[in-house]
């Protein structure tokens, strides 16, 4: 999935061993069908189809397909999976900001309403349109990854596909699990926080950028204006699920560092935002305090003595 992944299972040694090989192949049963890297993939198909015909697709695909729309429309626009094409601008040897000439045709390839979905299957309307699918899949791979693990008997593991976690049960000790939150101007952990049973995700433009004439500009583009956003640094969220934490977390970077926090306050999960001095932001507005968890300490607290240098 184009990051390190980590599983962890506490319980019976051959029913472990069983269950990892399970899930490790189920994994990359996701990486095999909505990867777009590969020409086979469901995902492939659909963006090869742009403008011309309809490509069946299955219940699952037809599920993240449409709550992919969900979160266009919780975005205002902001979160949409045909955003995509604009890597064709922003490549990474790239020394000057793209002009308007270079943004104007990739930017009429972008709208998620001319995604076609039907029983039929899926459809792009406008040829030379793309999806890109790694903004959902990754999050909503790690749910289902979780699921299995639950049904096989496991009550103790956490799941974690490039920073994308759903932490199950409680861990060996009887604790919820100790989750470390990345210092966006470090290579250590800035803050950490207790989960079980629940979903982490984290969103932010510390890893993937483009420096030009000394500038650096997150992954991070305005679908209206194919331009980075300049938003909070980081953004973790807790949620039941993955995928829900992700996408919500992925939301308020889009929406910028303002409109950003005011939409996390409004909602009932833990955050932590930190902006570009490393202030720590969250629902009560306090420094290192996420509000009160259901039945969990879910708390970030700060980890100032173990901060890189």
């Amino acid at each position: 999935m184009g990051s390190p992944c980590e599983l962890k299972l506490s319980g019976d040694p051959a029913l472990c061993q069983q269950v990892a090989a399970d899930c490790q192949h189920e994994a990359m049963r996701f990486e095999t069908q909505y990867s777009r890297f590969t020409t086979n993939s469901i995902t492939a198909k659909i963006n090869a189809a742009a403008g011309e015909s309809v490509v069946p697709i299955d219940v699952e695909c037809r599920a993240i397909l449409e709550y992919a729309g969900v979160c266009w429309t919780l975005s205002d626009g902001l979160f949409d999976i045909t955003s995509g094409v604009l890597r064709r601008v922003w490549t990474k040897d790239r020394t000057q900001l793209p002009t308007s000439a270079e943004l104007r045709p990739i930017l009429a390839l972008i709208d998620w309403r001319k995604v076609e979905i039907s029983d039929a299957g899926v459809r792009l309307g406008v040829s030379g349109m793309e999806i890109d699918l790694g903004g959902v899949v990754k999050e909503y791979a790690a749910d289902a990854l979780a699921q299995r693990i639950r049904l096989a008997g496991i009550e103790s593991g956490v799941v974690n596909l490039g920073g994308d976690i759903f932490c199950v049960g409680k861990n060996p000790e009887g604790m919820p699990w100790r989750i470390g939150i990345k210092d966006p101007d470090g290579s250590g952990a800035i803050a950490q926080v207790g989960i079980a049973n629940a979903g982490l995700a984290t969103s932010g433009g510390y890893e993937r950028y483009i420096d030009i004439e000394g500038e650096r500009f997150s992954h991070l583009l305005n679908p209206a204006t194919g331009m980075p956003v300049k938003s909070l640094a980081s953004v973790s969220v807790i949620a039941e699920q993955s995928v829900v934490a992700g996408s919500i977390a992925t939301i308020a970077l889009l929406k910028g560092q303002a409109a950003g926090l005011r939409w996390l306050r409004a909602l009932e999960c833990p955050f932590l935002a930190i902006d570009a001095s490393g202030k720590f932001c969250t629902r009560s507005g306090q420094e290192g305090d996420a509000g009160p968890g259901s039945d969990l300490d879910q708390k970030f607290t700060r980890l100032t003595s173990i901060k890189p240098n």
